[in-house]
């Protein structure tokens, strides 16, 4: 796309906001999450769900069939995202397609004008996020990033009470996720099924034969594609330990783990454990199991004062000094409030201040990931640089810090 068609793109597209307040968005990857994002977008008062965009054709077609059945409309239907991007009635796209191709969605989305709600990870390796950020930044675009916990209730008064000093200087911080993950086995490759796009479903990634674990969900054990149990569910319990601690990028990584229990065919770690260290000694500690634990997903910060733990539920409990009874429960827990909602009202009123997971925290979060990941990967700690977003002195490291792309599906140095 040229520099004037990108021009023109995006002025027309922000056009809408002056003529109505209805947002009307493409979906583009409708399996489970993308799924999600049509349901949980459907009471949203002022949003239109106007497209559908999936390599896999029967997907496509249920999802499109599953609109209509619900509003009397049928969506537009396409298996190329790119079609949707030339469409100056698109306002807005959500993006949940595999994480190798989330980044470049979004990047490609707001060069023609659009706003983006992006799932997590936002991007599959620090590079990318680096891009997305600055191409939002550059098109002035809403970008939102699928770390929906910043928007529920227990978790936002937990962050208000650590960042108020409940429990003093937060020194360090843990989570455990307890993944649950049983063997994929091995799958031959095959031919291509008919009713999938396979160059596209591709995308960046290298050129390879096809097989039925990595179509529809296991792809995310799989280095090409996926990042892990780190990048699938840990963002999430990073996003909130660093949020509540109120920190950015680390300068130290060290990360253990293994694909215990089973051979099979995924590549990535089934159970990890993960240490960030900050330049103050400051860390975030986590667990990701996969095979057996009666643990379930927490938190928990140490401060100077005190200690929080949070449930999975979202409930707190607080230690303060050396006292073994905790505190009274904490009350006063607001409303969750709505992610979509909030995206749409930010597309609205063209604030991205407005969102409550705006892009550049959630890449942050997703870099963290990719950190651990590399740590793995290389079995030993890495130092990192956040002023320069690279790992100190490390050509190994750095090799993941961006990816070979496969023409023509390549984020762009100049966004």
């Amino acid at each position: 796309m040229t520099a004037g068609a990108v021009a023109a793109a995006a002025s027309a597209t922000t056009g809408w906001a002056q003529a109505n307040d209805r947002v009307r968005v493409a979906v583009i990857g409708v399996g489970s999450r993308g799924t999600a994002h049509i349901k949980e977008m459907a009471p949203v008062a002022g949003i239109e769900v106007a497209a559908v965009v999936d390599p896999d054709t029967n997907r496509a077609e249920k999802a499109a069939s599953e609109i209509k059945a619900r509003t009397g409309k049928g969506p537009r239907v396409e298996s190329d995202m790119r079609r949707v991007f030339d469409d100056k009635n698109i306002d807005a796209v959500t993006i949940a397609t595999t994480n190798h191709w989330h980044a470049l969605t979004a990047i490609w989305a707001m060069q023609a004008g659009k706003d983006v709600y992006v799932e997590k990870p936002v991007s599959h390796n620090i590079y990318e996020g680096i891009k997305l950020v600055e191409t939002a930044r550059k098109y002035n675009r809403i970008a939102q990033g699928g770390t929906q916990r910043r928007f529920w209730g227990p978790w936002r008064k937990a962050v208000e009470l650590l960042h108020g000093g409940l429990i003093g200087d937060i020194y360090q911080g843990n989570f455990i996720f307890p993944g649950n993950r049983d063997s994929i086995g091995f799958k031959p490759n095959a031919p291509v099924p008919g009713w999938l796009n396979w160059d596209l479903w591709l995308g960046p990634a290298p050129m390879q034969p096809y097989h039925e674990n990595l179509v529809h969900y296991n792809w995310h054990w799989f280095w090409d594609f996926g990042n892990g149990e780190l990048g699938n569910n840990g963002i999430h319990m990073i996003d909130i330990v660093r949020w509540a601690m109120n920190r950015k990028m680390p300068s130290k990584v060290y990360s253990t783990g293994g694909r215990f229990g089973y051979k099979d065919q995924g590549q990535t770690p089934n159970t990890q454990n993960v240490v960030w260290t900050y330049d103050d000694g400051a860390q975030i500690v986590g667990q990701l199991r996969g095979l057996y634990t009666p643990e379930p997903m927490q938190w928990d910060f140490w401060g100077s004062k005190g200690q929080m733990h949070i449930a999975a539920n979202g409930k707190m409990t607080v230690t303060l000094g050396r006292n073994k009874k905790p505190e009274p429960d904490i009350t006063d827990i607001p409303a969750n409030i709505d992610h979509f909602a909030n995206f749409a009202e930010a597309v609205r009123a063209r604030d991205r201040k407005l969102l409550h997971a705006e892009i550049e925290e959630t890449a942050i979060s997703t870099a963290m990931c990719h950190q651990g990941n590399a740590s793995y990967r290389l079995q030993r700690e890495l130092k990192f640089d956040p002023a320069t977003m690279k790992y100190v002195g490390d050509a190994e490291a750095n090799a993941f810090w961006t990816r070979k792309y496969r023409a023509p599906y390549v984020v762009p140095e100049k966004v």
